[in-house]
Order: structure tokens, then sequence, then C-alpha cells
């Protein structure tokens, strides 16, 4: 095997992996059919395995090319991350920057910042990704992390910015014709938002509600900007951030001496970033974007 590999052919692997097909990945990056078939080639030579076989519906990956995956998305990180520092440079607040957040403060929070960055930044260039999986910062999936759970890796650096507070709510017409409930055992008389999927976070928070669990919903999705369109929408009783239900005028709030889920937020980088321009003044603007947001 060869002692290096170039990017340039653990790219192309990645698009066909993802893709399932010769041209479906040379659409993606686009390459011609031709060069993706000769990298592919290329990669199998070097590393001296088969890393798809034919099929009637495109190419199946092989048991090498799953192993060999992880490793190709690290590296494929490492090349975005690197490209992103690269453009920091000058006195201008100037580069790429990418940061994760969950749905919910991702929409509700972070598009305000971002907006406000750029106004003050042209020169940012700002990637957010959003979801309720933790990015890995140390292997560079991600710049600078919003987390509503305490880090736990060792190089990062990381402030604690409050608690915000999770709360049931329901639309009041909902309520006006349903009952509003008194005690957690009456949800189980309503129409309730929730999980489909149960993870260790889910589990940790469903305590809360008395037992109450994914059987008992009659609405399941595990998108949070779903379920807050659901409960906006009147479908019934689900969960959102107190302080989004304190700002909407048609969400009411339900049994709140009886369920409060408190969420910590942190916002996180890699240390290695530290002396990086545009990642201090992201970071630094978020911290005060989530201040003013878990305060309000």
């Amino acid at each position: 095997m060869a002692s290096t590999l170039p990017w340039e052919l653990l790219h192309t692997f990645l698009g066909v992996l993802r893709e399932g097909s010769l041209s479906g990945a040379a659409r993606v990056l686009g390459l011609t059919q031709p060069t993706v078939g000769r990298h592919v080639a290329a990669l199998e030579h070097a590393l001296g395995q088969s890393l798809f076989t034919r099929s009637s519906t495109g190419l199946l990956a092989t048991e090498a090319a799953l192993a060999l995956r992880g490793h190709a998305e690290q590296m494929e990180s490492a090349a975005a991350a690197l490209q992103r520092a690269a453009t920091a440079s000058g006195g201008e607040v100037r580069g790429t920057v990418r940061v994760t957040a969950s749905e919910i403060i991702g929409v509700e929070v972070l598009a305000g910042v971002f907006a406000g960055l750029r106004q003050r930044h042209p020169g940012l260039v700002l990637e957010l990704v959003l979801s309720n999986q933790l990015q890995d910062l140390l292997h560079r999936e991600a710049d600078i992390a919003v987390r509503m759970t305490p880090p736990q890796q060792g190089q990062l650096i990381a402030r604690r910015i409050g608690s915000i507070e999770l709360g049931l709510h329901a639309r009041p017409d909902y309520l006006d014709r349903h009952g509003r409930p008194a005690t957690l055992a009456e949800l189980r008389g309503h129409a309730l938002i929730g999980f489909d999927a149960v993870t260790p976070f889910i589990r940790a928070g469903s305590g809360r509600l008395g037992g109450i669990g994914r059987d008992s919903f009659a609405l399941r999705c595990d998108s949070d900007l779903a379920q807050l369109a659901l409960v906006r929408a009147g479908a019934g009783i689900g969960i959102c951030q107190a302080v989004l239900g304190r700002r909407e005028p048609l969400l009411e709030r339900v049994l709140a001496d009886q369920f409060a889920w408190p969420l910590e937020t942190w916002v996180a980088m890699h240390e290695d970033l530290r002396q990086n321009m545009p990642c201090r003044v992201v970071f630094d603007a978020l911290a005060e974007g989530l201040s003013t947001h878990v305060d309000a």
C-alpha cells in the first residue's frame, strides 16, 4: 500500500459511498464519471482491497469500505477546518466559522445572532449545522458548539451561559376544548406531542413526566422544530422552552408548578482556536446572544 493516500481519492470515495453510484458522486463532486471511476480504482489498488460491488441498485460498499469511512470522514473534517483557518487572516475579521447547535437554538436564537455578526463583519462566512447529535469538536467537525450539557472533552474552551427551562405548553383554544390538566396524571387524557426515538437524553427527561413516555404520545417526531410547530398549531400539549412560550401570545404554559426541566447551556470550542480571530468573535457573539435569550 502507498505510504500516503491522496486526499482527492478519499474525497471521491466518500462521494461514491454517500451517493451509491459513480454518476451520483460525479454530479455532487463536479467531476466526470470516468474520473470518479479512476479515483475509486486507484484507491482500491493502493489499498489492495475492493471497496464496492455492483448491484441492481448501484454500488454497494464492502466491509473494507465501511471500515474506512470513519477515518475518511475525520480527514474530511480536518481538511474543512484547515480551509476555514486558512481564510482567517489580516486585520479584518474574515474567514469561515462552523457552528453546531440544536434545531430550536439554531432557528430561534442563532439566526438573529448570525444576522448581527454579518452586519458587523461582512467578511465572515458562517456555517450552521442544526442537529441534536453532539458534533465532535476535537475532530473539528465544527469549530464552535452550543450544547445543552456540560462539555466532557478536556481540550475545549467552554463558557457556561445559564439554564434554559423547558415546560409544557399548548394553545389556549386547545385547552378550552379539552380542559386544563391539574396533575401530570391528567396529561394521559390529552393529545401529547413528543419524541419517536428513545435516547439517553430523552430517558433522563421522561422521569420528570411521571412515567409518561413514547407510548403515551399521540403525535411523535424527533424534530424539535416540528414538535414546536405542532404545539403552535394547536395539535396538543408539548414541551418547549419557557422563554419561547412567554414570547408567544398563542401559547399557554401547563402545569408550571409540576414540570420544569432546566437545561444547562454552554458554548464550547477547541482550545487550538483560542487565537483564531473569527472564531473568537463568533464565540463571544454566541455567548452574548444566548445570555440575552436565557435572561429574557
